[in-house]
């Protein structure tokens, strides 16, 4: 844990802020009562994180034992239903935070494997879980197809993102700052530019035999 840095925690709680956010916005969109939203913020922004924490014997998880995460998924959900309105001129809001929870905590998830001594394979793996878990529990909880499911560039850009901050790790090129600074760029670019150019993966036609664009 030694090797966990300052930058390392704003990343954390800047996930779990604008993982709440998205679940929150997601939930009001879906009508949910109070209890529901926060229910639902609580979840995207910690799922993925107490995801990771079983898997790399970090118990129990840091979402379940820190008082801060739940604060700060409650302050974002307080925050969605009491500035709806302004929350809303944003374009298109649950994309938007979903992208940078997505950047972010690609980055954490990546960084607190490597602390906890895993190696190069599961940093990744668990990096893209750390970032798509929560966004999957709130699909599936408000009945919505999981966008890691549909043709959309989004585990791909989480795998960009952990790789970036493993190999990183393994080169020394700069400090873990700069390191995780670049990787969170390229996630969040890669995100926003796929769905501003529309860019997909190839998905298979129920009809055809063939690749469709």
């Amino acid at each position: 844990m030694d090797k966990l840095h300052t930058f390392y925690y704003f990343l954390d709680l800047g996930g779990t802020f604008a993982f709440a956010l998205s679940g929150a916005i997601a939930a009001r969109e879906r009508g949910l009562d109070l209890f529901g939203i926060c229910a639902i913020a609580f979840t995207v922004a910690c799922g993925g994180g107490i995801i990771r924490d079983l898997c790399i014997g970090a118990v129990p998880p840091a979402g379940l034992t820190t008082w801060y995460y739940l604060f700060t998924s409650m302050v974002a959900a307080v925050m969605t239903i009491g500035l709806y309105p302004l929350v809303k001129l944003l374009n298109r809001p649950v994309i938007l935070f979903d992208a940078a929870g997505l950047s972010m905590f690609a980055i954490t998830g990546a960084q607190k494997t490597l602390a906890f001594g895993h190696n190069a394979e599961a940093a990744v793996l668990l990096g893209i879980i750390t970032a798509v878990g929560g966004g999957i529990l709130r699909d599936i909880l408000l009945n919505r197809v999981p966008v890691i499911l549909e043709k959309e560039v989004y585990a791909s850009a989480a795998l960009i993102g952990a790789l970036i901050v493993v190999l990183g790790d393994y080169f020394n090129w700069l400090t873990r700052d700069w390191i995780s600074a670049i990787a969170l760029i390229a996630c969040f670019t890669l995100r926003m530019l796929a769905l501003r150019g529309r860019w997909n993966l190839p998905t298979y036609s129920n009809n055809k035999s063939t690749l469709k664009d």
